[in-house]
């Protein structure tokens, strides 16, 4: 089954034409029925495993959480744990859901026939492919991020054109936080870009299903909303990373300083 709209598709697997043609048009699709049930519960449990793994110190907490941890809470031992880096290195079942072939060939096919490779810490990347926790509260070191797009992060690297994916393990709505686009703005300049969290004539929100994944371009002009709701209602996890498909950089190059632009 396809449902399309001006602005975004949600389409089968078997949908790629489609897919295609609207990732060009107006940069980003949401791709759904990639996953059964089960996948999408084993894919969970792997990736709250590793939360708990690096928030109890099973799992290296300097390498795979950094800075992305807050302090535990009253009557608690470990930290809450908002990000798990290279999460694809840790779980099978996130790496699988990563590299799955149908994404792979909408990948090729969007990146113009050349083989994408994935961003990860053997080509420099600071996160690699992550697991996101993303929850309101003022003990949160992440509930929302301004407008920006995935270049600047990186504006004078030749790795790009990149692909972000981001596989949804909570539906999306106003309660927990959505991703806002613009679309088609991966063909404009970014000179009028707010770098805070303004409305934009034209944005559009995405919302998500369960296990639905988000293909977008990394020209894309970007930003998440806050959640409304408190927990349980209120968290937004997700599993997030990119294919690129320009120069691949050598094992231990030194890239370009990580360009923090967006507003938190």
């Amino acid at each position: 089954m396809t449902i399309t709209s001006d602005t975004q598709t949600t389409a089968t697997s078997t949908d790629l034409d489609m897919l295609e043609a609207d990732f060009r048009r107006v940069g980003y699709v949401v791709v759904a029925g990639l996953f059964s049930d089960t996948e999408l519960a084993e894919l969970e449990t792997s990736l709250t495993g590793l939360q708990a793994g690096v928030a109890d110190g099973s799992i290296d907490r300097s390498r795979y959480g950094g800075d992305y941890l807050t302090s535990a809470a009253d009557g608690e031992d470990a930290p809450f744990v908002h990000y798990v880096k290279d999460a694809t290195r840790l779980s099978p079942e996130a790496h699988a859901a990563f590299h799955h072939p149908v994404l792979h060939e909408l990948l090729q096919r969007c990146f113009d026939g050349m083989e994408p490779w994935e961003f990860d810490e053997t080509h420099g990347a600071r996160f690699g492919v992550v697991y996101q926790d993303a929850r309101p509260g003022k003990e949160m070191a992440y509930t929302r991020i301004g407008w920006h797009s995935d270049h600047q992060a990186f504006p004078n690297s030749d790795f790009f054109p990149s692909i972000a994916l981001t596989f949804h393990i909570d539906a999306t709505s106003p309660a927990n936080g959505f991703l806002r686009v613009v679309p088609g703005s991966h063909l404009m300049p970014t000179d009028d870009m707010p770098l805070g969290f303004d409305k934009i004539k034209g944005e559009v929100p995405v919302y998500c299903d369960r296990g639905d994944v988000i293909l977008h371009h990394c020209d894309l002009w970007h930003s998440a909303a806050r959640a409304t709701e408190d927990a349980p209602g209120g968290i937004r996890r997700h599993l997030r990373g990119s294919w690129n498909a320009g120069r691949q950089p050598v094992p231990g190059e030194e890239l370009e300083a990580f360009n923090k632009n967006a507003a938190r």
